[in-house]
């Protein structure tokens, strides 16, 4: 087997490219946006709605990871570099569920839920670093941001390097 279920596929890309989207623009916008200006709301709304389908899409993926055939793990002919890329996966996989839960427990904190998805009339908490699960989801941004480098760079690793065309493994065409 030469690439995995296009299912995974269609959703490694879907979910990179939200993951990119709510790290780069998302996250910094709100950030830099003050709690009482009219337009945080619907930041925050949209946010939310993406924060939460990026969690939704990476059950389904994990799910269809675990159930469906795969190639076998890639070998850069290096057994450090294979541990650390197994890990830069597992690592992937627990920071954006780490992040998708500490944004859920910012929301659960502050109320957001009734405030952004009910209409409650209430207001937003003056600042959101209050809550520990804000300054979790700032720390787990970061350390997010620095492993999807890592991801990129043993990509161009083997694509440059290797030259092993290990990219095709992860997009669509037959399988075998």
């Amino acid at each position: 087997m030469k690439r995995y279920h296009p299912l995974l596929v269609g959703l490694h890309w879907l979910v990179a490219v939200m993951i990119l989207v709510a790290l780069l623009i998302g996250g910094p916008g709100l950030a830099d946006m003050e709690n009482s200006d009219p337009e945080k709301m619907f930041g925050l709304t949209g946010h939310m709605i993406w924060g939460l389908s990026i969690g939704a899409f990476m059950i389904i993926r994990l799910a269809t990871r675990v159930f469906s055939k795969r190639p076998p793990h890639a070998n850069s002919g290096n057994k450090v570099l294979n541990s650390g890329a197994k890990l830069a996966h597992l690592g992937l996989y627990i920071l954006v569920f780490a992040m998708v839960g500490s944004g859920v427990g910012i929301a659960v904190s502050a109320d957001l839920f009734p405030i952004v998805f009910s209409g409650s009339g209430a207001p937003l908490p003056a600042d959101f670093d209050i809550f520990p699960a804000r300054v979790a989801h700032g720390a787990i941004a970061s350390l997010l941001l620095i492993l999807i480098g890592l991801h990129f760079g043993g990509w161009a690793y083997h694509q440059y390097f290797v030259r092993d065309r290990l990219i095709s493994r992860m997009w669509f065409g037959k399988r075998s």
